[in-house]
């Protein structure tokens, strides 16, 4: 079978003014335009699945026009996130409308699978481990069933692991490269669509098996920046640092997202220096601890919220900066989280941040929360899950109050002079701790 594995990339913000002041501030346009630019790690996973005898081809497809007008193959496999799903959705009515076997994947189809099928012939509901074998096969009879659903644990292990086909990348232009060390999080925060939803708690790929990617991934690509396709690397402290010490060995740079338990361990923040981990993201999503009420069942992130400095001056005292993730729009935030919020981030001297708005991804406790209580704007609004535009009526505030305090910090945060200074100050300490 001739087998086209399709990614959608790249969000397109429907706040009109957000995206018109959003391309003349070069803090938000930058880590933008990389988010835009990563491959789609699950498909060329699929393809790592996918038996040798049949024939694969990869593509990116930022815009619906800009995909092939005709689809020559016998099955076409798309992969997106819930604000492209839309898009998703056109390509594989396209080609199914030429006669063309279309399966769909992802995030949103394991929350949405109903929805999916009314343009799939076939979905993957949950990992594409355990699944994607079964239905190639089944393809290839021409016996697709209409739902498969992949395994939930073991993922990284014999015989449900295959390394990604790296080599599709091959003559593409990418910011960085991604590699999947870990998959899953025990935090189970409400808001959170990531891996969690596909599987088991945490699983951690072998590290031998890491590196052996990390290497196919370098000579496919000649690129020596990756970002760690995880949602919470270092957990386990034992693996994270056999980890760390085995990339120390591979000359690369990284980044990852992980969450302030990292900085409770000195030795692992000083391997992360040494393995090249140039930036971690970590969640703090609010300043103010009673915010972080209800965020997750243990409340552990409302306990760390104290420690959010004492986080960053020790993670970028060792070299790595960190980037700050906040949420705006949680249940007891009022007007004047905003100023609070830029005096936080001014004052705690992260070297990079990133504001984003309360977003309800349909499958996670936080979407069937707002539902029930009625504060969903409407009940379809897939497009405006770009983690930037609100969809949602706040607790507190209004919707207009959210989105002109967004815009407000926005501005504040993002033009020259403020990237400038968080750069200029994260390098000042840096050289510091040369020094001593």
């Amino acid at each position: 079978m001739k087998i086209v594995f399709m990614a959608l990339s790249g969000i397109r913000v429907r706040d009109e003014k957000l995206r018109t002041l959003g391309v003349t501030l070069p803090g938000f346009v930058r880590r933008g335009e990389v988010i835009a630019s990563l491959p789609s790690l699950g498909l060329l996973t699929l393809a790592g699945l996918t038996p040798p005898q049949h024939e694969i081809s990869y593509i990116e497809v930022d815009q619906i026009e800009d995909a092939p007008a005709k689809f020559d193959a016998d099955l076409v496999a798309i992969s997106s996130f819930t604000a492209r799903i839309n898009a998703a959705y056109t390509l594989a009515d396209r080609c199914r409308g030429q006669g063309v076997k279309v399966v769909l994947g992802g995030l949103h189809v394991t929350a949405c699978p109903e929805e999916a099928l009314e343009h799939a012939d076939a979905v993957v509901v949950g990992s594409g481990e355990g699944a994607w074998p079964l239905l190639v096969s089944d393809a290839e009879k021409g016996a697709l069933k209409r739902i498969y659903r992949g395994a939930i644990a073991g993922i990284f292990e014999k015989p449900l692991y295959a390394p990604p086909r790296f080599d599709l990348l091959k003559g593409r232009c990418h910011n960085r490269v991604t590699v999947q060390s870990t998959r899953g999080c025990p935090r189970d925060c409400a808001f959170c669509a990531a891996s969690l939803r596909l599987g088991a708690d945490c699983q951690r790929k072998p590290v031998a098996l890491v590196v052996e990617e990390v290497r196919a991934a370098k000579a496919a690509t000649g690129d020596s920046f990756f970002e760690l396709a995880d949602d919470n690397t270092f957990l386990d402290r034992v693996w994270s640092k056999e980890l760390l010490r085995a990339l120390a060995k591979e000359e690369i740079r990284f980044f990852t997202e992980t969450d302030a338990s990292v900085a409770e361990d000195p030795e692992l923040c000083d391997l992360l220096a040494q393995a090249g981990c140039r930036q971690v993201l970590i969640g703090f999503e609010s300043p103010r601890q009673d915010d972080l009420e209800g965020i997750d069942p243990a409340e552990w992130k409302r306990e760390q919220a104290p420690n959010a400095k004492r986080v960053i001056d020790t993670l970028q005292s060792k070299g790595v900066s960190v980037n700050g993730c906040f949420i705006l729009g949680l249940d007891h935030h009022t007007p004047d989280i905003f100023p609070e919020l830029l005096e936080f981030v001014r004052s705690s001297g992260l070297a990079d941040v990133q504001y984003t708005v309360l977003t309800p991804f349909p499958g996670t406790p936080l979407f069937n929360n707002l539902k029930r209580q009625g504060r969903l704007i409407s009940n379809r609004f897939w497009d405006r899950c770009t983690l930037f535009d609100v969809n949602f009526l706040p607790q507190h505030m209004t919707v207009e109050e959210l989105e002109a305090g967004l815009h407000w910090l926005f501005r504040e945060s993002y033009d020259a002079e403020a990237v400038h200074v968080r750069q200029r100050n994260f390098v000042m300490q840096a050289r510091s701790r040369e020094d001593k």
